[in-house]
């Protein structure tokens, strides 16, 4: 199984400090936090969910829920926060669920909880919050102090071992664009599960047994020697070449596993992707791991034979039908290596393996947890991603193939074309769960419609803000000295407001598996960076020097905004464009 104008430079500023620059010019850290770093909107949530319950008990609702359900509204005009309570303990009350939020609405406007100006009911029984600026204030001190390396970390996954495979190729040729796509999903999932705690390790696995493999060999043999190719050879050009580097002595089974691999890694490490291991299906053959898993198989009874075949009753375990695992000939099926591998990761005590597979493998994932439980396993212990499939576009056209490597787009060549920040980005901008389009013209062009650009010109323009404050001499005070509460445009709340969904964001993308989110956000953030900088002075005639050092913090928190989110992605953060 393969698996803006002269007013921005001198206004929406245009800043002073190069790299990671001024992020703390003047702060010397001793500030403290006005809560455990990373968690203001934990905090918020906490206050609410404590006042919602203390108004259940002055109407004397009984019971009263443990854990109370916030959320923010999609539409702000809702307010900053809403609950459903009134409607989850209304009908066990015997309260109709919004004369029970009116109640409540009214109890908690009598003694407004921290940071809360107001309480209202909406719908058949929301309650909704909102909020002051200075939760808002909060959220950029609590940004500042906890730093690139804290914000939006947390230890939910602390203890738990995770082995993420993904790509797993055959070493039989390069990697082609829709391996990109898993490459840089992987990646950027493993990074998203070890900010939220969890200890992961990367893996590819090599499919270097077997038919593929054999007809591998086989194609450099005929390049090499200027024979005829096999019957369903390869016929890319990159077999002519890479026949024409193989010593004459050489091993060509293992020459050309390695020149396979390498170039797998070149081309991966082009796009910030590295593996903790590369585990090759031949080492299972060598070490009998196969034939022991067989035999394991055997002794729990979940194996027959039947017309000189090995099966697995896979349908004792909801698989829709019985799987081969030894053909009639003695030869195995993809799937036997597939269970010994994944049965040599459990071993490894891993407390879950998530496995990203190609389009293909749909039928896939229900015989490999029958697998695993037939093993004594909990199936929900192994996950399998999916990725579909991409579509690439070049001048309006579908780009189906490449000269050099036959019938494939090879991942280089993408690479080549959009740069590897631009193409991972690109890859993560959607859910795997849809097909994608790839359209090479977008994502190469320096326009505010290339999300790439968009983003990374967001942290450029910050940078610029940080370069002009260092050319006019203007340093940055320690944020304890600053008035945060001159931050009222609503532009600047924007950008607190986005910087403040980020540990949410994180905590939903490692649960859901979802790195799409943290590209969606990442978009979001930008955008409201680039209307402050559009509508705001940082420096400059009108704007006071306690405002521009207001400014100056809340461009710093948002530079910590995009650093953790780019890097989540895999994609750096240029200080110019």
């Amino acid at each position: 199984m393969a698996r803006g104008g002269a007013r921005h430079a001198d206004a929406a500023i245009e800043s002073g400090r190069e790299g990671k620059g001024v992020a703390g010019v003047g702060f010397d850290g001793s500030l403290p936090p006005i809560h455990p770093p990373g968690e203001t909107s934990s905090v918020i949530r906490d206050t609410l969910a404590t006042a919602l319950r203390s108004a259940l008990s002055t109407l004397e609702i009984s019971p009263i829920p443990e854990s109370v359900h916030l959320e923010r509204p999609a539409r702000r005009e809702h307010g900053d926060w809403s609950s459903n309570i009134a409607l989850a303990t209304a009908k066990a009350a015997g309260w109709n669920p919004r004369e029970l939020a009116g109640r409540m609405a009214e109890i908690l406007n009598a003694d407004l909880p921290d940071h809360v100006t107001s309480v209202e009911i909406a719908g058949p029984g929301f309650v909704n919050f909102r909020l002051a600026d200075s939760w808002l204030h909060d959220v950029l001190v609590d940004v500042e102090t906890s730093g690139v390396a804290n914000y939006a970390r947390s230890s939910t996954g602390d203890g738990t071992k995770v082995l993420l495979e993904f790509v797993s190729a055959n070493p039989t040729g390069p990697l082609h664009a829709g391996h990109g796509r898993g490459a840089a999903y992987g990646d950027s999932l493993a990074r998203i599960l070890e900010r939220c705690g969890f200890d992961v390790d990367r893996e590819n696995y090599l499919n270097d047994r077997g038919t593929q493999m054999q007809l591998f060999v086989a194609s450099l043999i005929a390049r090499r020697d200027g024979t005829p190719l096999p019957e369903g050879g390869y016929q890319g050009e990159y077999i002519i070449e890479w026949a024409a580097e193989m010593p004459a002595d050489a091993d060509v089974f293992e020459w050309g596993e390695d020149r396979a691999v390498a170039d797998h890694r070149l081309t991966l490490s082009r796009m910030n992707v590295e593996f903790d291991n590369w585990f090759s299906e031949k080492s299972m053959v060598a070490s009998g791991a196969i034939d022991v898993t067989l035999a394991d198989l055997r002794e729990r009874g979940v194996v027959y034979e039947e017309g000189g075949a090995v099966w697995l009753r896979s349908t004792d375990y909801g698989d829709d039908k019985d799987r081969v695992l030894v053909k009639s000939d003695g030869e195995f099926t993809y799937l036997l290596p597939d269970i010994a591998y994944h049965r040599d990761k459990f071993s490894r005590c891993y407390d879950l393996l998530i496995d990203v597979w190609g389009a293909d493998h749909h039928g896939y994932v229900p015989r490999m947890k029958a697998a695993m439980q037939s093993l004594g396993h909990d199936p929900s212990e192994l996950e399998c991603a999916i990725i579909q499939l991409v579509n690439l576009l070049k001048d309006g056209e579908p780009v189906r193939f490449s000269k050099r490597a036959g019938d494939i787009v090879e991942l280089s060549e993408v690479l080549d074309e959009v740069g590897a920040d631009s193409a991972r980005l690109t890859y993560l901008l959607q859910s795997i769960d849809s097909t994608q389009t790839f359209d090479y013209d977008v994502v190469k062009s320096r326009a505010m419609d290339n999300p790439v650009y968009y983003v990374q010109m967001a942290y450029a323009r910050i940078q610029s803000i940080f370069r002009v404050a260092a050319e006019r001499s203007v340093a940055i005070m320690p944020l304890a000295q600053v008035d945060l509460s001159l931050l009222v445009h609503e532009r600047e709340l924007d950008v607190l407001r986005a910087l403040s969904e980020l540990p949410d964001t994180v905590a939903t993308a490692a649960t859901d598996r979802a790195p799409h989110r943290i590209a969606t956000w990442v978009r979001e953030l930008a955008g409201a960076v680039h209307g402050f900088y559009h509508d705001c002075y940082v420096m400059g005639d009108g704007v006071s020097a306690e405002l521009t050092q207001a400014r100056l913090h809340l461009v710093e928190s948002a530079s910590v905004g995009l650093a953790i989110g780019l890097d989540l992605l895999g994609v750096s953060a240029p200080d110019q464009m």
